[in-house]
């Protein structure tokens, strides 16, 4: 009833307008389909082919009808024009793709106000079609939107068995799916089976982690889902909803509805107010149109009497003081007008191509784009209303994008008053691709303001990476931490970021830190420990020597070649201070010298021990008969000069090592952790093999001349002395190899300064601590008698 009275209103409006259409009236005729297709297709025929006096009353002034026989339909005419070159009507997409298929051949518009299926945006299988309501993608895109927006990635969708249903959430799922979200679950409703999938779908609902239900389909199948839901209680989930059902006053005043769907959120078709129109309404009485069969069957309902004495003989007459101004049904809130609105611009549109047509500046009405009054044909209207640009009573601009209209709806929130019922809240507007919604004024199904969530997964926390489990929806997922090194530092990534070479990840892995250069240092505990160790050898060294000096003529000293003896403590002592260099910051010159430093002294202990154990070799020889001559090569210069010459190769290869690949300073990269060791990296291994390998080759020489000696008649036996000390020699540069090699960082370097510290120590202690025992402690046992005898 308000569809049609918006036609009529809309058509009264533009026959008293000064601008638009002047001195051309138009006129309508209104015919009701019942929701039948074939009597909406034999209606649609009888519009275009003129009039047929039987099913219709014309009034005095020859300006429409209204008559009750089986399509819905406005035609525009000028006064005394019989066939109708427009249609507005196919209030279904179905009944609108027929009507469109029978009068496209005849080029008749067609003007839907509430058919919304995709399909009839196609122009090359429907070119005659028009709408004043947005095409169902539209609504679907901006409910795709929306979830976005919020941020609900698991989303449960219930569908309606129909193109309906199957195209919007198509493209529901398509706009999701760019952005990463997911349907937890699909459930469709079939009318023919209402009651069985309806509480299919709420056990589905009930089960599924999914907070938020996508709901297409029409309000009476919604009204049943809430019924069954409201049987299992559940009353905990976010309702997004269609145009369909979003404004159904009948679902808002139903009793599960205020249990199970309270903070219904979603898209409506957009309404406006018409000035005037609510005035008209209840400014109807059927007294005015005697004909009107649509009015005076609502009349017979609304107050239960007949009006006109055509009315049923049932009731009793009127007496004519009802008035709609105190009425309160559908028919006169004004307060939605949605489709109705949709209805009363396209009765305009219709006007404005009118207009278009017959103003034309061509006056030769042969051409196909120009016209008289009295020769308007539909393809002539087709061609203007492809082109429509007006703006309306309301403000808005208006127009035609191929057949369609720029999409623009209303979002809604069913929320509740204090009397505790639902009403519909307005709480923003789209326009195309535009969303203004006031999200502070939204109630959601919670009963506050707090946006519902509804994640398989929460959100992967920065220092975190997303890990899709296997078979499962890509939002469903596990939060991986970053490995060491990696970091991430946005919500939900998909990979860790690994950190550059001078920085490392910081303890959450959400950032790079600048890595802190490591190193051993005099500060710390191993360092002092260390350094401590290395100077005591030192000053036991210096003590020995301070011993040796002062007993320097005894036999003891005597005996065991005291020059080489104070040439091997001189160099004891070099070795555990060479230690002290490889503590603290590497720089280029402590690289060099270090490694220098510490091969020379080594070759140097290592070659007076070595010299020693000749000489008593030679001494045990010379005793037998015919080798008095073998001394005479093992004379103090030449043992000097042995001594020289041994250690003068382990300079030469620590000067052509230095000089053409020395170690550098710099920092471990591949080492892992906040902190990066600076070590003295060996550029040429192949020197630091020899410097070691030298070394090592004179201490095996000296550990064999050492035991093939070690049986000398002697009761003090200097080469057993030597054999023990080069034992312990060989045994700690023996397992220094393996442990130098697998230890990291800083603790290589304390490593080889234990090596260091340990083999001088052996030397020290296995060479010099039985002299000195008898020495300070045994001075009768320091004699030549004592020492000579067997």
């Amino acid at each position: 009833m308000q569809y049609i009275y918006a036609m009529m209103f809309a058509v009264d409006e533009i026959n008293h307008s000064e601008s638009l259409l002047p001195g051309v009236r138009l006129g309508y005729r209104i015919l009701d389909s019942c929701g039948l297709h074939p009597w909406a297709m034999e209606a649609a025929l009888s519009l275009v082919g003129g009039y047929d006096t039987n099913c219709s009353i014309t009034p005095e002034n020859n300006t429409g009808s209204v008559g009750k026989t089986k399509e819905m339909g406005v035609f525009f005419f000028s006064k005394g024009v019989k066939n109708v070159p427009l249609i507005i009507g196919g209030a279904s997409s179905k009944a609108a793709i027929i009507l469109t298929g029978v009068l496209g051949p005849l080029s008749v518009p067609l003007m839907s106000y509430q058919s919304s299926c995709p399909c009839l945006s196609d122009r090359r299988l429907y070119p005659n079609f028009f709408r004043t309501i947005p095409s169902d993608i539209y609504q679907a895109r901006a409910l795709a939107q929306l979830a976005i927006r919020f941020k609900w990635t698991w989303i449960g969708a219930v569908m309606a068995q129909s193109d309906y249903g199957l195209v919007a959430l198509k493209v529901f799922q398509e706009e999701i799916a760019k952005s990463g979200l997911c349907l937890a679950f699909v459930k469709t409703l079939r009318r023919q089976n209402i009651v069985a999938d309806a509480r299919e779908a709420a056990l589905t609902i009930q089960a599924s982690t999914a907070k938020v239900i996508l709901a297409v389909s029409w309000y009476t199948d919604i009204r049943e889902l809430f019924v069954q839901l409201d049987r299992i209680n559940v009353t905990d989930r976010q309702f997004l909803a269609t145009e369909a059902w979003s404004t159904s006053g009948d679902l808002l005043q139903h009793p599960a509805t205020s249990r199970v769907a309270r903070g219904v959120f979603g898209v409506a078709i957009r309404s406006s107010n018409i000035d005037g129109f609510e005035a008209y309404i209840r400014g109807l009485h059927p007294s005015q149109s005697p004909d009107n069969e649509f009015l005076r069957e609502y009349w017979e309902k609304e107050f239960g009497c007949a009006p006109v004495s055509s009315s049923s003989a049932s009731l009793p007459p009127c007496n004519g003081t009802e008035s709609l101004y105190g009425v309160q049904s559908h028919f006169t809130d004004m307060s939605q007008l949605r489709v109705t609105y949709n209805v009363y611009l396209a009765v305009y549109a219709a006007a404005h191509a009118l207009h278009s047509l017959l103003s034309c500046p061509n006056t030769d009405t042969s051409t196909s784009s120009c016209s008289s009054p009295h020769q308007v044909t539909p393809a002539q209207l087709l061609e203007h209303l492809s082109r429509v640009n007006f703006i309306t009573p309301q403000g808005e601009s208006f127009y035609f994008q191929g057949g369609d209209i720029p999409a623009r709806y209303d979002l809604v929130n069913w929320q509740k008053s204090p009397e505790g019922s639902l009403r519909l809240s307005l709480i923003g507007k789209v326009d195309g691709f535009d969303i203004d919604l006031n999200e502070t004024g939204i109630q959601w199904s919670t009963g506050s303001t707090q946006v519902p969530v509804s994640v398989c997964t929460m959100s992967c926390e920065p220092g975190t990476r997303k890990a899709i489990r296997k078979g499962e929806a890509v939002c469903c997922f596990d939060c991986i931490p970053c490995g060491d090194g990696e970091i991430s530092n946005n919500t939900d990534s998909l990979q860790c970021d690994r950190c550059p070479l001078e920085f490392w990840s910081n303890p959450a892995r959400t950032s790079c830190i600048p890595r802190q250069q490591d190193f051993l240092s005099f500060n710390e505990t191993l360092g002092i420990t260390l350094t401590t160790v290395a100077v005591s050898g030192a000053v036991v060294t210096t003590a020995v020597f301070v011993v040796f000096l002062y007993y320097r003529q005894t036999p003891m000293v005597r005996a065991n070649n005291s020059e080489l003896s104070f040439l091997l403590l001189v160099s004891l002592k070099l070795c555990f201070l060479c230690s002290l260099v490889f503590i603290g910051r590497p720089s280029v010159w402590s690289c060099r010298f270090q490694q220098a430093a510490f091969g020379i002294s080594f070759v140097l202990s290592v070659s007076c021990l070595q010299v020693k154990t000749m000489v008593v070799l030679a001494a045990f020889r010379s005793a037998r008969p015919g080798a008095e001559a073998l001394m005479k090569w093992f004379g103090p210069h030449q043992q000097r000069g042995s001594v020289g010459i041994f250690t003068s190769i382990q300079v030469l290869i620590c000067i052509i090592w230095l000089s053409l690949s020395p170690p550098q300073p710099q920092p471990d990269w591949e080492m892992t952790g906040v902190k990066v060791a600076v070590e003295c990296a060996m550029e040429s291994v192949l020197g630091f093999s020899l410097v070691l390998g030298y070394i090592g080759l004179l201490a095996c020489t000296c550990l064999l001349l050492a035991f093939l000696a070690r049986k000398l008649p002697d009761n003090f036996n200097e080469a057993k002395l030597i054999t023990f000390s080069m034992l312990i020699f060989c045994a700690v540069w023996v397992a220094f190899v393996p442990a130098y090699v697998s230890s990291p960082g800083k603790y290589s370097v304390a490593v080889e300064i234990f090596a260091i510290l340990a083999s001088s120590y052996g030397l020290l202690f296995c060479i010099f601590a039985p002299k000195c025992f008898i020495i300070l402690l045994r001075p009768e046992k320091n004699t030549k008698k004592h020492l000579m005898a067997r």
